[in-house]
């Protein structure tokens, strides 16, 4: 019998992960809960109308279809034990621990954590008061990094280049509720000169494989400037990664946060994602954790991976990773994201998409949906970021041609996207 799926989630990482998993030869079919119109027009994949967040019916549904997988995309069921539930009532699910995904969930258990098994980081201190965060602040140099200490969708996040900034960013998240719960506590940390990487494995509490190197653009406009998003674009494979700084990851971050989170009483099962600052000696320092594939890196990775994700997961799960091997396209792929203007801050919802169809001739392309819905029978834009648009190539330089002549084909009225990702990798 072939493998049933449910993917949890509703994003660009989402549509990949489920894509990716119909794929595999030992899957039959994938249900997505609640999906996007990306995901409910691939072949042997079903959208199911139950929200991400609503963990009593995904348990329900789960074992009414006798699910032989259950995948986990977002990060916040993730931190609220969703893993945890389905596990207390035998369903089989792939992500960590609420406990595990506390290095993802709170950024001072992360720093604290860092700090204790010696992996490099930023320097930093945590704050709950104004006053003693601005007191800090007056020893500190610029440009300096405040964080929401919670999950903030990846835009928690002000790099301040004076005080004035720096302070106002302080004062938002504490008193002026910026980002809810999340910033009820922030982080102040040193900024890190250097190039971001992303570095994901999948781990299985003890072992671990690497997925592919990737790198990805926070920033919202061309030369990396403007505000921080969920990210703008990303490549695959990161040339920054190389084989120097491949092994210095795995030695001195992955292997490390694997055995600390053993030490610590809960062993890290899932996509382990490490954002990276690697500097001009090729030396990492850990900016972030997430327990949880990145959005976008996870469209150019899974246009990647040949290997079927279910057995590699369901591996993890069983612990049994060091029997598996993980094979990947030698092509490069490069993403571009389609977003609404005016994102991450205000912008529209509901503006009629047109030219989705052309991607469905080519085997090298593939367009990813993230905030898409159908109205009647029309496409509309329902997010800030909207698609992925993806494209394999024998290098970055050809995969980022074809995925930018591809975005020509889609639009919009009020469609927005970088003209330069992949810029630091050519």
């Amino acid at each position: 019998m072939k493998n049933k799926v449910l993917v949890v989630g509703s994003g660009g990482r989402e549509h990949a992960l489920a894509w990716r998993l119909s794929l595999s030869s030992s899957v039959g079919h994938v249900y997505v809960a609640p999906g996007n119109p990306g995901t409910a027009s691939e072949d042997d994949v079903s959208n199911i109308d139950i929200s991400a967040n609503d963990y009593a019916a995904l348990i329900e549904f789960s074992k009414s279809k006798s699910i032989d997988l259950v995948v986990v995309g977002p990060e916040h069921p993730l931190c609220d034990g969703l893993v945890d539930l389905m596990n207390e009532v035998g369903i089989t699910c792939f992500g960590p621990s609420a406990k595990a995904a506390q290095l993802e969930g709170s950024k001072t258990y992360s720093k604290e954590f860092l700090q204790k098994y010696h992996i490099p980081t930023a320097a930093y201190a945590s704050f709950t008061e104004i006053p003693s965060a601005l007191s800090y602040l007056k020893k500190q140099q610029y440009p300096i990094v405040i964080k929401a200490d919670g999950l903030a969708a990846g835009k928690g996040v002000v790099i301040a280049q004076d005080e004035i900034v720096a302070v106002a960013a302080i004062e938002d998240m504490l008193a002026g509720n910026a980002f809810g719960e999340a910033g009820h506590r922030i982080v102040i940390e040193e900024f890190l000169e250097g190039e971001e990487a992303s570095f994901i494995v999948i781990a299985d509490g003890k072992d671990f494989i690497p997925m592919a190197t990737s790198q990805d653009h926070k920033a919202r406009d061309d030369g990396d400037k403007g505000p921080n998003t969920g990210g703008m674009g990303a490549y695959s494979p990161a040339p920054i990664v190389d084989e120097k700084v491949f092994k210095k990851a795995i030695e001195t971050v992955i292997k490390p946060t694997i055995q600390g989170m053993i030490s610590e009483g809960c062993p890290f099962t899932g996509f382990l994602y490490a954002g990276l600052m690697i500097d001009k000696l090729g030396n990492p320092k850990v900016l972030e954790f997430n327990v949880r594939f990145g959005d976008p890196e996870t469209q150019p990775i899974m246009m990647r991976l040949i290997s079927n994700l279910d057995e590699l997961c369901l591996a993890a799960i069983d612990g049994t990773l060091h029997t598996q091997s993980i094979k990947w396209d030698d092509r490069a792929c490069l993403g571009v994201v389609l977003a609404e203007q005016g994102y991450p801050e205000k912008y529209n919802k509901g503006t009629p998409i047109y030219g989705l169809d052309a991607s469905e001739k080519y085997s090298d392309r593939k367009v990813f949906h993230a905030g898409t819905k159908r109205i009647g029978g029309q496409l509309v834009t329902n997010g800030g970021r909207v698609l992925c648009v993806c494209a394999l190539g024998d290098d970055i330089k050809q995969a980022q041609t074809k995925a930018y002549n591809h975005c020509q084909t889609i639009s919009w009225e009020s469609k927005y996207n970088r003209n330069d990702i992949g810029f630091k990798a050519l």
